[in-house]
């Protein structure tokens, strides 16, 4: 923190502040959107379906990329969170992670940017599904 930001008050948010703060805004634009938003493992389907429909030529993905896959990415985290248990770690939106109670880390951007990348192989829903059923995970 600066002087001056020490000398005003101000301080610089957190990478928690800011995944919580796109979290809040990307559940708004899904459900506006017509996309179930509601931490539940059913959503991911959601988010599955977010990235067929939006990631094409045209797609809103493809408008603001960064901004869209950080928000979503805070989503699938959170969501994890309170399905599974955790917490928030990692330095940068690129390299923020969960790690769940039972020791297990996971890194929601990049999974993100691989399901942007790669299509349905790299399922979300497939991803959050099997940390809540790890004897399923050699699958």
């Amino acid at each position: 923190m600066s002087i001056i930001d020490k000398l005003f008050g101000k301080k610089k948010p957190s990478l928690e502040d800011d995944i919580h703060s796109a979290c809040e805004w990307v559940v708004n634009a899904l459900n506006v959107s017509g996309y179930n938003a509601d931490y539940s493992l059913e959503s991911m389907k959601e988010i599955d379906r977010f990235f067929d429909e939006q990631s094409g030529e045209g797609g809103i993905i493809s408008r603001n990329r960064g901004q869209i896959i950080f928000a979503v990415s805070s989503y699938i985290g959170e969501t994890v969170i309170r399905l599974y248990g955790g917490k928030w770690g990692g330095s940068d939106e690129i390299n923020m992670s969960v790690e769940l109670s039972n020791g297990t880390i996971i890194f929601p951007t990049q999974r993100a940017m691989k399901r942007y990348q790669n299509g349905s192989e790299d399922s979300i829903y497939a991803y959050v599904y099997v940390l809540g059923n790890p004897a399923e995970s050699h699958i």
